[in-house]
């Protein structure tokens, strides 16, 4: 396939395997485009407990808020299948950075979707943007 988005798979970090749900098909019978969305969060979670990161939950001073995404759906996919999303820390910002994300066919080089989520370094507590987390930081220092 061609990648017009100039996606490197080697360059990804973090793999997680998810096998479809009969469920995630919609009524045309494909992957609904929604549910890469949670596969894609999955791995970026994962990702982000792989490098010790603490601010899963509200109450940690140093967590995280989703400001954006952007998506390109580049291929269709049905169940049954068994998917490999990659993850990787792709921008560091002050306050935000950026976790991009790919979803391919297991074993294969059919890339199903792309995206680039922004994520915002948060205090639930005080209700306020914080500098990114130092962890956060050294992930991405330590995946150039």
């Amino acid at each position: 396939m061609h990648n017009k988005l100039n996606i490197i798979k080697s360059n990804y970090t973090h793999w997680t395997e998810i096998s479809t749900r009969w469920r995630d098909m919609d009524a045309i019978g494909h992957i609904n485009h929604v549910v890469y969305l949670t596969y894609m969060e999955s791995s970026r979670v994962d990702l982000l407990k792989k490098i010790g990161f603490p601010g899963l939950i509200r109450e940690m001073d140093e967590s995280a808020i989703l400001g954006g995404l952007e998506i390109h759906y580049l291929m269709q996919a049905s169940h049954p299948e068994i998917l490999d999303v990659g993850s990787r820390i792709s921008r560091i910002g002050e306050k935000s950075y950026d976790i991009n994300s790919v979803v391919y066919k297991k074993k294969s080089e059919d890339l199903l979707c792309a995206a680039t989520f922004r994520m915002i370094a948060f205090n639930y507590k005080k209700n306020k943007t914080i500098k990114v987390p130092k962890i956060i930081v050294e992930a991405y220092d330590n995946n150039k």
